[in-house]
């Protein structure tokens, strides 16, 4: 193994839950090393929501960095099995989407994907090209390909068959044509969250029905939110959109601990590893680290926005609160949904319901660095880093 390979699949195993099968991708690796031909590496978002956070950012920077390597990556909108539905990890039949939604979403999901991906070496395709084309005759003769019992194996569909839940024919659809979106693109390797597993294996077993040399599979885990627990998500209130503002996304950033800025380094920093394994020592011997994770939390505000964005939310950030966070802050659990004032007695906050008044109507109340100026504020379940004042911090978590 050449030293150029080495490193290719040290970038690759980066932050990964798994590789499969290693052995083939060292092979690939060294292949194109040889001859000088870039692999084909393919990632498929279906546009199911207008918008994203960054913990679905983490397979496109996985993308990015293979990107960075020579590599040819296709970014590719699944409008078509949008129609369909992705039923992983689900518990019902998923609603299929209108022609319009998807042409709406996939639009914005593009222009995300910009930010960061190199637009200029990125294919970007639809498998409605090849789908659409297909035919009930060929739909036919892809099903043949794969065998019902095979089907049944996938957690999802055996959990909800056991269950006496409902399982649509057509669900059985979406893994076939993922997996015949790899036998269109002649996809080398595969990327996907750890909940696509079974369909990415799907994309290996029709390339060898259609006489095409396998692709591997890489799987990257699901990224935790702010609160270090959950997975990342907007139902949770534990997530950062990537179109949220610089001052709310480098105040967000801030708000983790110290032990989940690793992982988010890890999964969401284009520094290298040997970086971060250098500023980890530096932490270790004595540096505050505050400091690291203001360097995070620049990096991916300038990401989604611009240095100068980042720039600008650090000095805001500094100047509303000297310091900013503290290092040690509070952890306080309390039952949603709860009103601003009781959050703020609760929590220790303020010393009573009518001194929280007091303190919101002189603007001294702030949620995630917003200042808050609706005393009949009712928060749902989520995390919350709350102040009061310049001093007063409690990262609040309701549930």
């Amino acid at each position: 193994m050449t030293e150029t390979v080495r490193e290719a699949l040290a970038s690759s195993l980066r932050g990964a839950d798994e590789l499969l099968p290693v052995e083939e991708w060292t092979y690939k690796l060294a292949r194109s090393e040889a001859t000088g031909v870039p692999l084909r590496i393919k990632l498929g978002l279906d546009p199911t929501a207008p918008d994203i956070h960054i913990g679905h950012t983490v397979v496109l920077n996985k993308m990015r960095q293979l990107q960075d390597l020579g590599h040819t990556v296709i970014f590719l909108i699944g409008d078509f099995t949008s129609m369909i539905g992705d039923p992983s990890g689900r518990n019902s039949t998923r609603p299929p989407l209108t022609a319009e939604q998807i042409k709406v979403n996939a639009e914005t999901y593009r222009t995300q994907a910009d930010k960061i991906l190199d637009p200029a070496r990125t294919e970007l395709r639809y498998n409605s090209e090849w789908s659409d084309p297909l035919g009930a005759r060929g739909m036919i003769q892809l099903a043949a390909r794969y065998t019902v019992a095979r089907m049944m194996e996938r957690d999802d569909f055996n959990k909800r068959f056991k269950a006496g839940q409902s399982i649509s024919v057509h669900e059985f659809l979406y893994p076939l044509m993922q997996g015949y979106d790899s036998v269109a693109l002649k996809s080398d390797l595969e990327l996907g969250g750890t909940d696509q597993k079974f369909n990415l294996l799907m994309g290996r077993h029709l390339q060898q029905e259609y006489g095409q040399e396998p692709q591997c599979i890489l799987t990257m885990p699901l990224l935790e939110g702010l609160d270090g627990v959950e997975k990342m998500s907007k139902s949770k209130n534990n997530y950062i959109g990537i179109s949220e503002d610089p001052n709310t996304m480098f105040a967000k950033v801030l708000s983790i601990s110290d032990v989940l800025m690793w992982r988010w380094f890890s999964l969401l920093s284009f520094r290298s590893e040997a970086e971060i394994a250098a500023l980890k020592r530096e932490v270790e011997g004595g540096r505050n680290p505050k400091e690291a994770k203001v360097l995070l939390a620049r990096e991916i505000t300038a990401r989604f926005h611009s240095a100068s964005a980042a720039a600008t939310a650090e000095q805001d950030f500094s100047n509303r609160s000297k310091g900013g966070v503290p290092d040690e802050i509070a952890q306080v659990q309390l039952s949603a949904p709860l009103g601003i004032g009781a959050l703020l007695k609760q929590a220790g906050l303020a010393p009573s319901g009518s001194e929280a008044n007091r303190l919101i109507d002189g603007g001294g109340v702030r949620i995630d660095s917003a200042v808050v100026s609706d005393k009949g504020l009712k928060l749902e379940a989520g995390t919350y880093v709350v102040q009061v004042g310049k001093r007063k911090f409690a990262r609040v978590t309701l549930a």
